[in-house]
């Protein structure tokens, strides 16, 4: 498994758009994105930050739905 990056909010936002993640709206600091798919309509919320913590990474990767390796082939 390999290691995570230091991303930014927007760094993450741009990746997850790759996919269909679109921002809808914005509170605060924190992005809404919104990906609708035949499964059904999944949200997910990204904060604007300089760094995201790692934690929050890893949850915002699950949410999305891709693995460790899945999400660092975007990257690529």
């Amino acid at each position: 498994m390999s290691r995570l990056p230091v991303l930014s909010g927007r760094e993450v936002i741009k990746l997850l758009g790759k996919i269909g993640f679109v921002p809808i709206r914005q509170k605060g600091s924190h992005i809404i994105l919104s990906k609708t798919s035949l499964e059904g309509r999944k949200g997910l919320v990204v904060p604007d930050h300089k760094e995201i913590d790692k934690g929050t990474l890893i949850e915002i990767i699950r949410q999305a739905g891709l693995s460790r390796d899945e999400f660092l082939e975007l990257m690529k």
